[in-house]
C-alpha cells in the first residue's frame, strides 16, 4: 500500500524539545517506520520551515519526508499555520494528480493536516480518478483544550468548528483512547467513522534495566518528565511530597525533567514558581530540576528512578506512562485521557484524580513498598509488550487503512477558512495542543 501522511507542523526530522516538537513527531516517525517494516511505502508531508531543506529526505528504507512550501520557509508557531493550509492542500493535489504519486490512503495528523488532506483529495470524484480516502488522527482536540485552558487557549477561533466538520467528512477518525472517542461523539463523529488505535512505544529503546547502584536506604526516587507548564501538574507532586513529610513518612526525592536547558532554569517562570512552592512547603531539598533531557537519555533516566509521576490536569494520550511501563517502572498517573487505558490501576500503576495532592501522597506511600512497585513494574512491561509495541500499532493502523481504501465516497469540500459548522458545545473546546 502507498501511504501519504500529513503532519503539517510536526516533522519526523525535528529536534525534540524545540517549540511544538514532541510526542506527535515521535508518533509519526515511529508509525511510518513500522508501516514500512510491513512492506508499505510511506511519504510524510510536512511544512518547509527552512529554505535550505531538500524537498525529499529519506528517513529509513521505505519512508521519505517531503517538504511542502506553505507559508514562509521559517519556523512558525503551529497556531499561526491555519492560513497556509489551503496552499498546503493545493500543493498536495498537484503532486497526487500524477498517477505514479497518487497514494492509496492519506493519513492526516493534527486538525490542520486534515484540512489540507481534504482539500488535496476533493477533486478526485470530478476528474474520474477516484478519491483518495482520508484518515484523521487529531492527537489533541480543541474542545478539550479550551475547556481546560479557557482564555489562555491560543488556538484559532475556528478550530472547534473545523474539527467538528472533519469528524463528519473524513472517511475514518483514528482515536488513540476511549476518552477521546467520547469527545469525538460530542463533536458529531459517529461510531462507523471512528476506530481506536493507541499510540506506541519503542520496546527495544525503552526496556527494563537495574539502573545505577543505589544504597538500600536511599529515598524513594520519583520522576516527573515532560513540558514544564502549569497544566502538567508537577505542583501536585511537590505538594504530595510536603504531605508525606508532614506525616513522617520515609523521605521521597522528586526529579523534574523538562523545560529549558539546565543552565537556563533560573530564568524559567514555571521553574521559579515550583521552587517557591517547594520552599514554602519545606521540601526544597527534596526537589531537583534537571532541565531539558535529550530523547536518547530518557530510558536511562527512567531506569534510574523507582516511580514515574504523570499528574497533568488533562492529557489526550500521554506517552510517558508507556515509556515508563516499557522500562518496568510503575506510574502514578492522573485518571484522565489515554492514561485511563494505558495504566491498569493497582496492576501496572496507580490512577489518581487530577489536581489531588493527597491522592498522590497516598499512592507514593504505597509504592514505598519495594515488592509492590516491582510487581507493578514487571506487569507494566508485559502490558507494553502485548499492546503497545510499534509493530502491533502499525498492524492495527494498516488494518484501519484497508477498511477505507477503495471505498471512499464523494463528500462536500472543506477549506481552511471555512467557519460554517454546527454550533459547538458551549465551552467544549480544548486538547493539550
Amino acid at each position: 500500500m502507498r501511504i501519504a501522511m500529513i503532519s503539517e507542523h510536526a516533522s519526523p526530522l525535528a529536534t525534540l524539545g524545540e517549540a511544538d516538537a514532541g510526542g506527535q513527531n515521535v508518533h509519526v516517525a515511529a508509525l511510518a517506520k513500522g508501516l514500512a517494516a510491513e512492506g508499505h511505502r510511506v511519504d510524510v508531508y510536512t511544512r518547509r520551515d527552512d529554505p535550505d531543506l531538500p524537498e525529499r529526505v529519506p528517513l529509513t528504507h521505505g519512508v521519505d519526508v517531503v517538504h511542502v512550501d506553505a507559508g514562509p520557509p521559517e519556523p512558525l508557531p503551529k497556531d499561526e499555520l491555519l492560513p497556509w493550509m489551503d496552499r498546503f492542500g493545493d500543493d498536495l493535489a498537484a503532486r497526487f494528480a500524477d498517477p505514479g504519486s497518487r497514494p492509496d490512503v492519506l493519513h492526516a495528523h493534527f486538525w490542520m493536516s486534515g484540512l489540507a488532506a481534504l482539500r488535496a483529495t476533493r477533486g478526485g470524484a470530478r476528474t474520474g480518478s477516484g478519491r483518495v480516502p482520508v484518515v484523521q488522527t487529531f492527537h489533541a482536540l480543541g474542545s478539550v483544550k479550551r475547556r481546560h485552558q479557557g482564555a489562555a487557549d491560543t488556538s484559532p477561533a475556528e478550530r472547534i468548528g473545523l474539527e467538528s466538520r472533519l469528524c463528519r467528512e473524513v472517511d475514518l477518525v483514528v482515536a488513540t483512547c476511549r476518552d477521546e472517542i467520547r469527545e469525538l461523539h460530542r463533536l458529531g463523529a459517529t461510531d462507523d467513522r471512528v476506530e481506536m488505535v493507541p499510540c506506541g512505544v519503542d520496546l527495544r529503546t525503552f526496556a527494563p534495566g537495574p539502573g545505577p547502584a543505589r544504597p538500600a536506604d536511599d529515598p524513594l526516587r520519583v520522576l516527573s518528565l515532560g513540558r514544564l507548564v502549569e497544566r502538567k501538574g508537577v505542583a501536585t507532586v511537590v505538594e504530595a511530597l510536603a504531605r508525606l513529610a508532614e506525616r513522617g513518612n520515609a523521605p521521597v526525592e522528586l526529579l523534574v525533567a523538562g523545560g529549558p536547558p539546565a543552565a537556563e532554569l533560573d530564568r524559567d517562570a514555571e521553574v521559579r514558581r515550583l521552587r517557591d512552592l517547594a520552599a514554602r512547603a519545606g521540601v526544597a531539598g527534596r526537589v531537583r530540576f534537571l532541565g531539558a533531557v535529550a530523547h536518547e537519555d530518557i530510558p536511562d533516566l527512567i531506569r534510574g528512578v523507582d516511580v514515574v509521576a504523570c499528574t497533568p490536569w488533562y492529557e489526550p494520550f500521554g506517552i510517558v506512562p508507556l515509556e515508563a511501563g516499557a522500562c518496568g517502572r510503575p506510574v502514578v498517573a492522573s485518571a484522565v485521557g489515554g492514561m485511563l487505558d494505558t495504566v491498569a490501576h493497582d496492576r501496572t500503576g496507580i490512577l489518581v484524580p487530577p489536581r489531588d495532592p493527597a491522592a498522590v501522597a497516598a499512592a507514593l506511600g504505597r509504592l514505598s513498598d519495594r515488592r509492590f512497585r516491582r510487581r507493578l513494574g514487571a506487569a507494566a512491561r508485559v502490558r507494553a509488550e502485548r499492546r503497545y509495541g510499534w509493530a502491533e500499532i502499525a498492524r492495527q493502523t494498516s488494518g484501519a487503512y484497508a477498511g477505507v481504501a477503495g471505498s471512499a465516497a464523494p463528500r462536500h469540500p472543506v477549506t481552511a477558512r471555512t467557519t460554517e459548522t454546527r454550533a459547538p458545545l458551549a465551552t467544549a473546546a480544548g486538547g493539550t495542543r
